[in-house]
């Protein structure tokens, strides 16, 4: 499978050094804001093809898939872009910045019939699929919760520490992680949703700080702090707590809720979610289904932030 990729920062490397290890699939064209680096990192890479320019990589002999790795505010309309060029796309969380975008790609999809899959990493790493298999064992039922987003974002940096050409945003995109999954693995419908935020950063624009609270049809919570001002652990933590037990999973690793360790090594083929995502997105176009995180299964998310979005607007 002739693969391109766009955005080669800090999560089109994860992709890059994920696709290594998938038998299979090739990166023909790499896609990238400056040529001479995007370069660089394709030879770095063994990909024959760098550019600037989107439509010139989607017109490359025999691509069938693209990823984009792109600014939060490129997703949609690239990702349309791909459909509308033939070729199947994975598009890096979050899908878009607001509903009506979001639900754009969704109609194209459909009109298309082509995989577009979002990069939901929280549904492939091994912590959270241990859970959901235990979910769909019976085993447990989440009750509540509890999780903790935070980053040091003070100045408009990527997770490699350089400069960003576009700014990040706490509800659309780190947020989106949480209120997918929680819907994903209660298997409900999100009901109540509630959200404040702390002022605007003066140079950003952005806020620093957000409280979300979520309730599902049957009762369960969630709750989700988030901030960029936050000087520690950088990262996402999620606490588990369910009818039959207390998990704590920080990114691939799983605890009790005594800290005692869980091997997840045996979940899957790879403790590496993003390579899983990957894996995914190749097997459905290959096996022509509908892909884990495909557009369709995580619009809801997209239609609870666009809620908690009016809400924060509401509040200024």
């Amino acid at each position: 499978m002739k693969v391109i990729l766009a955005g080669a920062g800090a999560f089109g490397l994860k992709h890059l050094d994920g696709i290594k290890n998938i038998d299979g699939a090739q990166v023909v064209s790499l896609v990238g804001r400056r040529l001479e680096a995007t370069q660089k990192i394709a030879a770095d890479y063994d990909i024959p093809h760098a550019t600037t320019d989107l439509a010139e990589a989607l017109s490359r002999p025999g691509v069938g898939a693209a990823i984009l790795c792109t600014p939060t505010q490129l997703h949609s309309a690239q990702a349309i872009q791909c459909m509308e060029a033939g070729v199947h796309v994975q598009v890096e969380i979050p899908l878009a910045d607001s509903w009506a975008d979001a639900k754009a790609v969704d109609r194209v999809q459909k009109e298309t019939g082509l995989v577009c899959m979002v990069g939901h990493t929280r549904r492939f790493n091994p912590s959270h699929q241990w859970i959901h298999n235990k979910i769909k064992a019976g085993d447990i039922s989440v009750q509540q919760m509890d999780v903790q987003t935070y980053f040091f974002r003070r100045k408009n940096i990527n997770a490699k520490g350089e400069p960003r050409s576009w700014t990040d945003h706490l509800l659309w995109h780190h947020a989106a992680h949480t209120v997918d999954l929680f819907q994903y693995q209660t298997g409900e419908k999100v009901v109540v949703a509630n959200a404040v935020q702390g002022p605007p950063h003066a140079d950003l624009g952005i806020a620093m700080d957000m409280s979300i609270q979520l309730k599902t049809e049957s009762g369960k919570i969630c709750t989700l702090s988030l901030s960029f001002n936050n000087d520690g652990p950088l990262g996402t933590f999620f606490r588990y707590i369910c009818d039959n037990g207390t998990y704590i999973a920080r990114y691939d690793d799983l605890l009790t809720g005594r800290d005692e360790p869980i091997d997840v090594s045996k979940v899957d083929v790879s403790m590496n979610g993003i390579e899983l995502q990957d894996r995914e997105f190749f097997a459905a176009i290959q096996q022509n289904r509908e892909p884990n995180s495909s557009v369709g299964k995580v619009l809801a998310c997209y239609r609870t932030l666009h809620e908690l979005e009016q809400q924060l607007k509401s509040q200024a």
